[in-house]
């Protein structure tokens, strides 16, 4: 059967509060059309001819197919053939989890996302071991690796179609499981933020003063958000064993200040008393009585002294399309040369 590849595009990733504060760009429609349509280009370069896109009601969808008839009006068979998931549409993160579910039950080969930390969170927890494909919309944009999307395409489309294969092509991930008593896990795919507020209000995190307990399953000093608390102390690859936890302070009461980008152009004094190396398999149990819980950067839940929450790393979660791995076997392997007949 012809490979089909899966496009989950949020409309409205990088749309938060921090993004006000820090006074950054958003992405408009048509930006993030073209992204997408930069991407399908190179899975069509590949041999891929189907794509299955969630619905929205941002226009990201309508613009990228009324593109796509130009472009065969014009004779530029240039894409592959797009249709929507008979779906309902919502607005909400719901409809990334419903799309995932869908995509997957279908057999897609990958699943492209276009969005922020939270978007690929929602995907991977629902995608069942259909790796996907991060492109950055978001604000934060922590997990998703900042790349041309045209590149990206090319890679998931030589994965795919078995050019690139799944030891080459695909790497598997960390990822943070949170749970409140016996209830269902929550799952983060960069960290985990205790902090003292339990009144969610605004979800995204900004208030330095009110972080407690930070968790990572990676921690990258050249990103931004919580995870570049916990990378100005010890970075942790994203493919290394294991994670790193942070007990933190008010800045003018702590041990140790770090100035930490949380968000674009949010650089904060945030304090620090300890930090430890945090290990796969092994619930740990954070010491606040009382707060909530961001996942990925945004507050999620809330608990109680009632209550009492772990958290747990696991190793070999989900999977991804590894693109640099993918196209240096494709460069070493000659995978997208073409003999020119004219000098044959």
């Amino acid at each position: 059967m012809p490979p089909k590849v899966g496009v989950i595009a949020n409309p409205i990733s990088g749309r938060d509060i921090r993004r006000v504060i820090a006074k950054a760009n958003n992405l408009q429609v048509a930006d993030r059309a073209n992204i997408l349509l930069r991407a399908l280009a190179g899975l069509a370069a590949c041999g891929v001819d189907d794509v299955v896109m969630m619905p929205e009601r941002g226009g990201v969808a309508a613009h990228v197919l009324r593109q796509l008839a130009q472009s065969s009006n014009r004779g530029e068979l240039c894409f592959p053939r797009v249709s929507l998931l008979d779906m309902p549409v919502t607005g909400a993160a719901v409809d990334s989890r419903r799309a995932a579910r869908m995509m997957s039950s279908q057999g897609v080969a990958a699943i492209m996302v276009l969005g922020g930390d939270g978007t690929h969170r929602v995907v991977a927890a629902e995608c069942g071991g259909v790796p996907i494909a991060g492109i950055s919309t978001g604000t934060n944009n922590a997990f998703p690796e900042m790349r041309e999307p045209t590149t990206t395409g090319l890679a998931t489309g030589l994965v795919a179609t078995g050019a690139v294969p799944t030891h080459m092509g695909v790497k598997s991930n960390k990822w943070l499981e949170t749970r409140i008593d016996d209830g269902a896990p929550e799952i983060a795919l960069v960290d985990v933020a205790i902090v003292s507020q339990q009144n969610l209000g605004a979800r995204a995190l900004w208030r330095a003063e009110t972080f407690r307990e930070l968790y990572v399953a990676f921690a990258d000093p050249q990103l931004i958000g919580m995870s570049a608390i916990a990378a100005l102390l010890e970075p942790v690859g994203r493919d290394e064993p294991g994670g790193l936890t942070v007990q933190l302070a008010p800045a003018g009461a702590a041990r140790l200040v770090v100035r930490a980008p949380i968000a674009p152009g949010l650089v904060e004094p945030v304090g620090v008393e300890e930090w430890r190396r945090l290990p796969a398999g092994r619930k740990v149990f954070p010491r606040l009585a009382a707060g909530s819980i961001a996942l990925d950067g945004e507050r999620e839940l809330s608990f109680d002294r009632r209550q009492r929450v772990s958290i747990e790393l696991v190793e070999r979660a989900f999977s991804t399309i590894d693109v640099a791995s993918a196209m240096r076997f494709a460069a070493a392997k000659g995978l997208l040369r073409d003999r020119n007949l004219a000098c044959a």
